[in-house]
């Protein structure tokens, strides 16, 4: 899995359990631990392992993941990285793979985590466990798929929105890199925002925003001083001499718009 801002890769490898000492020998590593010249090595490998070796990634663009979570109802990393796992794991039993064993990268509490796992698949022992990437080798196979796969995700990437910039280098994606700071002010339009190649979800991202973009005012937030003038239900049942005032909409106000009787 990659948690970097632009799209989210999660990976899944699978093999025989017999050849585990096998796989050992292909010398797979937590792919955030490899050069990119190491890892398209180690993933030509693992492809050219297929009669043992077997893989599939599932990628979430960053338009998904801000959606997801920035809306009414919070989906938030945790909770993606989750249901990817799980319905990668059903995609392999759905493909016919005799799963047995399964070894996860644990994202959030390990405990919890693995015992979410076992639930939905209670005839499969699961190993949820930190570091995974680094103690299992088969983890550290899906991992470099992942990495492979968002690595060329983000070379081939074309934008919706038709801009072009000079050899661009996104960087770590992380906050502190140069490169990636660099990517995200020539990318930055003060009303329209950045690209859908970046997270709006990602604090660094909202933070450009609301620093350096056009000042919106919302209707919702003029609606939220209107209610202070908005009686509660308790307070029709005040005494007759303590009515409380009623204010009206705004967007009647506005308009100005008024009740009649008579034309």
């Amino acid at each position: 899995m990659t948690t970097k801002p632009s799209p989210m890769v999660y990976g899944i490898c699978f093999s025989p359990i017999a050849d585990k000492e096998k796989l050992t020998e292909l010398k797979f590593a937590d792919s955030k631990t490899l050069s990119e010249e190491q890892r398209e090595s180690l993933f030509s490998q693992i492809n050219e392992s297929l009669h043992m070796l077997g893989w599939m990634v599932e990628i979430l663009s960053p338009t998904y993941i801000s959606t997801s979570m920035l809306s009414r109802e919070k989906y938030n990393l945790n909770a993606l990285s989750h249901d990817c796992a799980i319905r990668l794991i059903q995609q392999a039993l759905n493909r016919g793979v005799n799963v047995s064993e399964v070894y996860v990268d644990t994202v959030g509490d390990a405990t919890k985590y693995q015992a979410k796992l076992q639930d939905i698949f209670p005839n499969i022992s699961i190993t949820v466990s930190k570091k995974a990437d680094s103690l299992f080798p088969i983890v550290s196979a899906a991992s470099i798929c992942a990495k492979v796969a968002r690595d060329q995700a983000v070379k081939n990437w074309k934008f919706q929105e038709n801009i072009s910039l000079e050899e661009p280098d996104y960087g770590s994606g992380y906050p502190g890199d140069p490169k990636t700071k660099k990517f995200l002010e020539e990318s930055f339009d003060k009303v329209f925002g950045f690209p859908s190649f970046v997270r709006y979800s990602w604090s660094t991202a909202s933070q450009i925003i609301d620093k350096k973009g056009v000042s919106v005012l919302w209707e919702d937030d003029d609606d939220e001083n209107e209610n202070k003038g908005t009686p509660t239900l308790t307070q029709f049942f005040n005494k007759k001499d303590c009515k409380p005032e009623l204010v009206r909409n705004r967007f009647f106000t506005q308009r100005q718009l008024h009740h009649v009787t008579s034309l």
